[in-house]
């Protein structure tokens, strides 16, 4: 076991450091979705983190690097559905907004 470990060693370390940063925007996700709550989020991070993410699986497509591919599209996913909300709770609170402003 210990001799396949040391032969893998870099996939080891990519598929932990993966695991790692994909499970991170776990806690994000689920408060975001369970409470619909976005207002503390950061529209620009987001939109920096999806690019991000979606240039890291060009990246490991491009060298073949099974770990980046596969821990990024899941971040990819991950932080896309909080983008996501984050739009659509922007979108809701400018139509409020509007109705509001357009009431005498």
């Amino acid at each position: 076991m210990l001799a396949f470990i040391e032969g893998n060693l870099p996939v080891v370390v990519g598929t932990v450091a993966g695991l790692c940063s994909t499970v991170s925007f776990v806690p994000q996700v689920w408060k975001s979705w369970r409470e619909g709550d976005t207002e503390a989020i950061s529209k620009r991070m987001y939109v920096v983190t999806v690019s991000a993410f979606s240039l890291w699986i060009v990246y490991g497509l491009m060298i073949w690097s099974l770990p980046i591919i596969v821990f990024n599209a899941l971040s990819l996913v991950l932080s896309g559905s909080v983008l996501v909300m984050k739009l659509r709770n922007l979108r809701r609170r400018r139509r409020a907004d509007a109705r509001v402003a357009g009431t005498p």
